[in-house]
């Protein structure tokens, strides 16, 4: 299948890797030159401008940074709403607003092409695994077309329902994630003050009623879980900038539907407090050291 790549980041790059090693045809554009050349590297064909990679292909992926980007590169003047040829499939795997992804549905209907959000879960590990988890937002028919493509490069793809619920999916997630690391954090400063040690603790709330993705997959102290970042010197595999990133888009949507979402306002004051020290490459879990007053070490 002929498929336009637009944004070749940490996740784009690796993620259109594994297309062109599914077989597909790939022409890629991202702002950066370096990252063309790599992409190139791996086996896609470079596009001079985000146009040209969409004007012949039959699905086109975008992976932006935000949703000024994704308006731009789809509604603006010379955008691929007016490159794409009608019937083409349009997938934004980018981390934005619910009402930009909506928005770019619509316009995207108008214009008689298929578009669906689907931003991404699992990292730059996951990325290059082909192990992410996709929500997806769109129309059945959209959806079904992009399965097979989305699988190719994730390992969990989820139908979330209609335009922008793929959005709306990613940012409660994260969320949630947010506000359980810090309370696993927290769990974890408090028993080292009472004189507790990590494996003890990780041993008895592992199995008890405290357990979750935090504590089990990404234990934010050295030792129980030896792939987590805290193994690393909090070595990113999901930054702390990235994640304040997600909490603001959700406090975004709270305040615009009037949703009470009072511990999601204070993780996102929390994390901007850390990425305000100068940690935000650094991974999330870091927040561990910041309640420890250790960011420096």
């Amino acid at each position: 299948m002929r498929i336009g790549f637009i944004g070749l980041g940490n996740m784009g790059g690796p993620m259109a890797a594994n297309l062109v090693k599914a077989g597909h045809h790939i022409t890629a554009f991202d702002m950066m030159k370096g990252a063309i050349e790599k992409a190139a590297a791996q086996g896609a064909h470079a596009a001079a401008t985000a146009t040209d990679a969409a004007r012949d292909a039959e699905v086109v992926i975008t992976m932006l940074p935000a949703g000024v980007h994704v308006r731009q590169v789809y509604l603006g003047d010379g955008g691929l709403l007016r490159a794409a040829k009608p019937g083409t499939l349009l997938i934004d795997s980018s981390t934005i607003d619910v009402a930009t992804a909506r928005d770019v549905q619509t316009a995207a209907k108008s214009a008689h092409l298929d578009f669906l959000d689907a931003p991404v879960s699992g990292g730059v590990g996951g990325a290059s695994a082909g192990t992410l988890t996709f929500m997806v937002g769109g129309e059945d028919a959209a959806f079904a077309r992009a399965k097979p493509i989305l699988e190719k490069m994730g390992k969990n793809i989820f139908h979330a329902g209609g335009a922008g619920n793929g959005q709306a999916a990613k940012i409660c997630n994260n969320m949630l994630l947010a506000i359980s690391m810090i309370g696993t954090c927290e769990a974890f400063v408090l028993a080292e003050k009472l004189g507790l040690d990590h494996q003890t603790l990780f041993n008895i709330s592992s199995t008890a009623s405290g357990q979750c993705w935090s504590l089990t997959t990404y234990c934010p102290v050295p030792g129980p879980v030896p792939a987590s970042p805290a193994n690393r010197n909090y070595q990113a595999g999901f930054t702390a900038s990235m994640m304040l990133k997600d909490l603001k888009l959700a406090q975004g949507a709270a305040h615009a539907v009037g949703a009470a979402t009072p511990l999601g306002a204070e993780a996102a004051a929390l994390y901007s407090l850390l990425e305000s020290s100068g940690a935000g490459g650094r991974d999330f879990s870091a927040i561990i050291q910041m309640l420890r007053g250790k960011l420096g070490d």
